[in-house]
């Protein structure tokens, strides 16, 4: 079993940058993919980043590419989003996930999720 909880949420006007945060419980973390995730309103649930358990593999949408990145600290069974370049369209609320194998995350196959923390962006 693996408890997600995410931090680092907050509001940040257009250009700017947060850093968020995804503590796990579990002496496990360390094989799971991790990921990130989000909500906008209105929208369906859609992958924004994954690294696998090593952190040597990382994948990011589109949208996200070039201003996003994630990384994962084992030793404190932490995984981060590093979002710069933020834009009103990045408005959402960001969910934490894990899984088994990258590709399973990638497709939206998860074994465990966060709450979720909110991030808002204006313009």
């Amino acid at each position: 079993q693996v408890q997600l909880v995410e931090s680092g949420g907050g509001a940040v006007q257009a250009g700017g940058s947060l850093r968020l945060s995804c503590a796990a419980s579990g002496r496990t973390f360390s094989s799971y993919a991790m990921g990130w995730f989000r909500r906008a309103p209105g929208k369906e649930r859609e992958f924004v980043a994954a690294i696998n358990w090593s952190g040597g593999s990382t994948y990011y949408a589109d949208s996200v590419k070039g201003r996003f990145t994630i990384s994962r600290d084992n030793a404190k069974n932490t995984v981060y989003l590093q979002m710069n370049s933020l834009k009103p369209e990045d408005t959402a609320v960001y969910y934490c996930a894990a899984a088994d194998l990258i590709q399973r995350l990638n497709a939206g196959r998860v074994d465990y999720w966060g709450k979720g923390t909110l991030v808002t962006v204006s313009s």
